[in-house]
Protein backbone atom coordinates (compact mmCIF):
# COMPACT_ATOMS: atom_id res chain seq x y z
CA UNK A 1 0.00 0.00 0.00
CA UNK A 2 1.65 3.11 -0.86
CA UNK A 3 0.93 7.06 0.82
CA UNK A 4 -1.86 7.77 -0.84
CA UNK A 5 -4.16 4.43 -0.14
CA UNK A 6 -2.74 4.90 3.58
CA UNK A 7 -4.32 8.57 3.57
CA UNK A 8 -7.03 7.60 1.05
CA UNK A 9 -8.01 4.36 4.24
CA UNK A 10 -6.96 7.13 6.99
CA UNK A 11 -9.71 9.37 5.66
CA UNK A 12 -12.40 6.80 4.80
CA UNK A 13 -11.94 5.49 8.69
CA UNK A 14 -12.17 9.16 9.94
CA UNK A 15 -15.42 9.84 7.80
CA UNK A 16 -16.85 6.05 9.29
CA UNK A 17 -16.58 7.51 13.00
CA UNK A 18 -17.71 10.58 12.26
CA UNK A 19 -20.81 8.64 10.96
CA UNK A 20 -20.97 6.14 13.77
CA UNK A 21 -20.93 9.30 16.26
CA UNK A 22 -23.46 10.68 14.96
CA UNK A 23 -25.38 8.10 14.62
CA UNK A 24 -25.18 7.15 18.53
CA UNK A 25 -25.72 11.11 19.35
CA UNK A 26 -29.26 10.71 16.96
CA UNK A 27 -29.94 7.15 19.26
CA UNK A 28 -29.50 8.96 22.25
CA UNK A 29 -31.65 11.68 21.00
CA UNK A 30 -34.46 9.61 19.95
CA UNK A 31 -33.99 7.91 23.69
CA UNK A 32 -34.28 11.18 25.15
CA UNK A 33 -37.66 12.19 22.88
CA UNK A 34 -39.13 8.68 23.87
CA UNK A 35 -38.40 8.68 27.84
CA UNK A 36 -41.44 7.15 27.83
CA UNK A 37 -40.12 3.78 26.78
CA UNK A 38 -38.33 2.18 30.05
CA UNK A 39 -35.46 0.25 30.12
CA UNK A 40 -37.14 -3.02 30.91
CA UNK A 41 -38.97 -2.71 28.13
CA UNK A 42 -36.05 -1.81 25.84
CA UNK A 43 -34.18 -4.80 27.37
CA UNK A 44 -37.29 -7.38 26.71
CA UNK A 45 -37.54 -6.53 23.28
CA UNK A 46 -34.04 -5.65 22.03
CA UNK A 47 -32.19 -6.90 25.08
CA UNK A 48 -30.31 -3.57 25.52
CA UNK A 49 -30.91 -0.50 27.55
CA UNK A 50 -30.01 2.73 28.56
CA UNK A 51 -27.55 1.04 31.29
CA UNK A 52 -26.04 -0.94 28.83
CA UNK A 53 -25.21 2.53 26.38
CA UNK A 54 -23.54 3.61 29.22
CA UNK A 55 -21.46 0.33 30.05
CA UNK A 56 -20.33 0.30 26.44
CA UNK A 57 -19.51 4.21 26.67
CA UNK A 58 -17.06 3.19 29.64
CA UNK A 59 -15.97 0.06 28.02
CA UNK A 60 -14.99 2.22 24.75
CA UNK A 61 -13.11 4.70 26.58
CA UNK A 62 -10.90 1.99 28.60
CA UNK A 63 -10.34 0.58 25.47
CA UNK A 64 -8.68 3.54 23.95
CA UNK A 65 -6.85 3.94 27.56
CA UNK A 66 -9.50 6.69 29.04
CA UNK A 67 -10.97 6.78 32.41
CA UNK A 68 -14.99 7.20 32.18
CA UNK A 69 -16.62 6.54 35.62
CA UNK A 70 -19.88 4.86 35.40
CA UNK A 71 -22.02 7.21 36.71
CA UNK A 72 -20.65 9.95 33.72
CA UNK A 73 -21.30 7.81 31.31
CA UNK A 74 -24.66 7.19 32.73
CA UNK A 75 -25.21 11.04 32.37
CA UNK A 76 -24.33 11.11 28.85
CA UNK A 77 -26.75 8.47 27.96
CA UNK A 78 -29.91 9.65 30.35
CA UNK A 79 -28.70 13.24 29.48
CA UNK A 80 -29.17 14.15 33.16
CA UNK A 81 -27.93 12.18 36.48
CA UNK A 82 -29.56 8.83 36.53
CA UNK A 83 -30.90 9.68 40.08
CA UNK A 84 -33.26 12.49 38.49
CA UNK A 85 -34.33 10.44 35.41
CA UNK A 86 -35.64 7.25 37.41
CA UNK A 87 -37.62 9.50 39.76
CA UNK A 88 -38.82 11.84 36.74
CA UNK A 89 -39.23 9.00 34.30
CA UNK A 90 -38.96 5.54 35.36
CA UNK A 91 -42.00 3.47 36.25
CA UNK A 92 -42.27 0.16 38.21
CA UNK A 93 -41.90 -2.72 36.20
CA UNK A 94 -44.99 -4.78 35.54
CA UNK A 95 -44.87 -8.39 37.01
CA UNK A 96 -45.27 -9.90 33.76
CA UNK A 97 -42.11 -7.51 32.28
CA UNK A 98 -40.17 -8.58 35.08
CA UNK A 99 -41.38 -12.26 34.25
CA UNK A 100 -40.09 -11.83 30.78
CA UNK A 101 -36.82 -10.30 31.47
CA UNK A 102 -36.23 -12.69 34.21
CA UNK A 103 -36.74 -15.77 31.47
CA UNK A 104 -35.02 -14.67 29.25
CA UNK A 105 -31.72 -14.59 31.23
Amino acid sequence: MNDQQDSRSSDEDSVRNDIEAAVFRRLLEHLDSNKQVQNIELMNLANFCRNCLSKWYVAAAEDRGLSVDYEAARERVYGMPYSEWKSQHQTEATPEQLAQFQAQQ
